[in-house]
């Protein structure tokens, strides 16, 4: 098949040279094949951090088979192919050609290498909940083997417990004999694709149309949209439960096979002509690439209103390129930049999804910029200067240019000096620039929607964003105006390669650096003039000072605020004083965290639940100084509490790492302060990547919180895990695994998706 495949609006043929000729077989792939992939193995063949880039959750990654090169490398001195399933390449033969080499074909007298793996898993079953030997290495530490067919008997013979699915509770007999039977059968692959409903694509349609036209007008604000929208699953609203769509750009016009535009990013050349088409999501749905934004009639007036309604016009359409991409401020702004900045306000949530949880799956490189638990607020509109002031805004945009589009390794350094210069040169400007203005209050928040404030956690590599302010009043706090937001959006998600070299990557990592600085200072600027430097001074300690003075712009330590706090602890003030303000936007509720009365549980649950909530109230809010336990724990552990009539409540207990600053690429460690380390623990499922689980009993809660009060040590910490833990090698793990996604499926419908076990930890 060619590179440029035409492929159907509406269905994905799902292609296998393997697949047989005449009846259809015993066997169906749809009906009977995939399902076990999805229950057991997509946990962790999913993404780019599929083991292998051996993506088990189509019949279109099944046949693509597996590659050596690995997605992450941040060494690489040139950047690599992408390998994005259903974008880079279509069907086996196409994927052998980027260097994939199929899992399915049987080799002359051997089994296929699937079937070799599988047996190699079943015919040595693991010790019932009992912790793994040492030496299987798991997580991020593991090393991508890898082995070809010709290869597995040095594999087996090295590493005889490691077979698929690894380290955990394998297939059923009744699963390994039908993957075995279809497997020998050659493996054949009836996929079809998701398809709409009448009801979709009528919907799809309509979308579609309004995306398409004509007018210099309606093609620049389709490509803003379209560079803002492109990572999202959009779900009609009121539509097929589980039927997603994405959109993509397309050689041809609606009403014909979209012929797909599959650049490195959404906002190279194409080439021609453009047409945004929608097209379903293929494959199954996993949670950690799954960023939802919805569709309505409502949400299509919203887009005519804040785009078209006004007489505003383009002189003429730019082009792309390096700099088009370096500066979006620059290629847009003939659209009103008060219609940009609501509209992503309008779904803050999503877009601060793009870049925090982020479609990569592995994001150390930016995620350690960043603290371990934070909150977000956005500035109003009608108090942001870019938005209001002309003149500002002319004098600001040539200053917010982002660099990563130059990947000469060679000139990083000089790269990053002139960014760090302009950026800067943006900061003194917005200083001076505010100090004219009114001391900001209250009103320069916005408040809008549920959307307005938002919680942050980060788990090493890996992070999480919902809406409300969950946990306790965090060390520091981010205030988003239009040009930060923006920014940070294009740095992350639109202009980032994952497969990029490791000059992109850094430049990436260091601009990003700059953009949590100034989303401090923008926040720093509500605190009482005379405390901003001590805030600086707590959150860039040791190290951080230096990078204090060398990088980043000045702080305005003599503007006052507008807000009166208690002079005493001005942050916690304002963290107090925001709650109850804007106690109708925190959709996320939090006594176990912030208790401020004797009761620490939410109202109107189940009593037995209540109790439970104020037992584990006792072990948020208290240093690992205090709380010995919390040095045993990974960073996101899963509580399953079961009530005696088959109830059941979901709480995600986080643990919140403290560094003494966030400042710098490399030598996380040596900043970490581990005694600060403290938990939070909040109802529902706040990480795609579980680490661990507890099941426990509601009536034995108390128990659980007394033995995680009283175990000074790993000895203790391991009688915990004997008595309530999930191990890997539990009979029913995956029963309980896959129940976070049903609670999520009966929470919040539309964000359900497999959870990834990748970083499940053997304790």
């Amino acid at each position: 098949m060619s590179h440029r495949l035409i492929i159907s609006t509406f269905l994905l043929l799902i292609a296998s040279s393997t697949q047989a000729q005449g009846p259809a077989p015993a066997i169906s792939y749809a009906r009977d094949i995939q399902p076990i992939f999805t229950q057991k193995c997509v946990a962790c063949h999913a993404c780019y951090d599929s083991a292998c880039q051996l993506n088990l959750g189509s019949g279109e990654g099944v046949a693509r088979g597996a590659t050596k090169v690995p997605v992450y490398d941040g060494e690489r001195g040139k950047a690599t192919q992408p390998t994005r399933l259903f974008y880079d390449a279509f069907g086996k033969a196409a994927w052998q050609r980027q260097g994939f080499g199929s899992v399915l074909d049987a080799q002359g007298s051997q089994a296929a290498l699937m079937a070799r793996m599988l047996e190699l898993g079943h015919k040595v079953p693991l010790q019932p909940n009992a912790k793994l030997p040492d030496d299987i290495v798991l997580g991020l530490n593991r090393e991508n083997m890898c082995p070809l067919p010709g290869e597995f008997e040095a594999y087996a013979g090295a590493h005889p417990r490691e077979g698929m699915p690894l380290a955990v509770t394998g297939l059923t007999d009744q699963q390994y004999q039908t993957l075995q039977r279809w497997l020998a059968s050659g493996a054949p692959i009836d996929e079809q694709g998701l398809a709409p409903s009448a009801k979709e694509a009528l919907q799809v349609q309509q979308w579609e149309n309004l995306f398409n036209q004509p007018g210099a007008r309606e093609s620049l604000v389709a490509r803003w949209l379209y560079e803002h929208l492109f990572l999202a699953h959009i779900y009609f609203e009121g539509s097929e439960p589980g039927h997603f769509f994405q959109w993509v750009r397309s050689r041809t016009p609606s009403g014909q096979p979209i012929d797909l535009i599959n650049t490195r990013r959404p906002n190279d050349d194409p080439g021609t002509q453009v047409y945004y088409r929608l097209w379903p999501v293929q494959g199954v749905i996993v949670h950690k690439t799954h960023i939802t934004y919805p569709f309505s009639a409502e949400k299509m007036a919203r887009v005519k209103s804040l785009f078209y309604a006004g007489d505003w016009q383009v002189n003429a359409l730019p082009g792309y390129g390096p700099g088009r991409r370096a500066n979006p401020f620059e290629t847009f702004e003939a659209i009103p930049a008060k219609a940009r900045y609501q509209f992503m306000l309008d779904n803050a949530e999503y877009f601060v999804r793009t870049f925090i949880r982020g479609p990569v799956c592995r994001g150390q490189i930016a995620t350690d910029v960043i603290r371990d638990n934070f909150w977000t607020l956005f500035q109003d509109p009608e108090h942001d200067l870019y938005i209001t002031d002309a003149r500002y805004r002319g004098q600001a945009t040539p200053l917010l240019a982002m660099p990563g589009q130059n990947d000469d390794v060679g000139s990083v350094l000089s790269l990053w000096l002139a960014y760090r210069d302009k950026r800067n040169a943006y900061e003194a400007l917005r200083r001076d620039s505010y100090t004219d203005l009114s001391p900001p209050g209250w009103s320069t928040l916005w408040a809008g929607n549920d959307n307005a404030l938002l919680s942050i956690f980060r788990h090493f590599d890996s992070a999480a964003v919902n809406k409300g302010l969950i946990g306790e009043v965090p060390q520091t706090m981010w205030l988003f105006d239009y040009p930060l937001l923006e920014r940070t959006y294009y740095q992350l998600a639109v202009n980032f390669d994952v497969f990029g070299n490791v000059s992109h990557q850094a430049q990436t990592r260091l601009y990003f650096d700059l953009i949590r600085n100034g989303a401090e200072q923008n926040f720093l600027r509500l605190m009482p003039a005379d405390t901003r430097e001590g805030f600086l001074d707590d959150w860039y300690q040791n190290s951080g000072k230096v990078k204090l003075w060398l990088d980043y712009e000045a702080i305005d330590d003599n503007k006052p605020t507008g807000l009166a706090l208690d002079e005493k602890d001005p942050k916690r003030d304002f963290a107090n004083q925001l709650l109850a303000r804007y106690g109708e936007l925190n959709v996320s509720p939090d006594p176990i965290n912030r208790c401020v009365s004797a009761y620490c549980s939410r109202p109107g649950i189940d009593p037995v639940l209540r109790d439970a909530e104020q037992a584990l109230s006792r072990l948020t809010s208290r240093p690992a100084a205090g709380l010995k336990v919390i040095e045993q724990l990974p960073e996101a552990t899963m509580l399953r509490i079961e009530t005696r009539s088959g109830k059941r409540e979901v709480y995600s207990l986080l643990r919140n790492r403290a560094h003494s600053n966030v400042a710098f690429m490399l030598g996380e460690a040596y900043r970490y302060q581990p005694g600060l380390d403290t938990v939070t623990i909040y109802p529902g499922v706040l990480s795609s990547y579980p680490n661990f689980m507890f099941n426990i009993p509601a009536e034995e809660v108390p128990e659980f919180v007394a033995a995680m009060e009283n175990a000074k040590d790993a000895k203790r910490f391991e009688a915990i895990v004997d008595r309530w833990g999930i191990r890997r090698s539990h009979p029913q793990f995956w029963q309980y695994f896959h129940d976070l996604s049903r609670y999520i499926r009966e929470s919040t419908p539309v964000e359900e998706g497999v959870l990834d076990m990748n970083r499940y930890e053997n304790l």
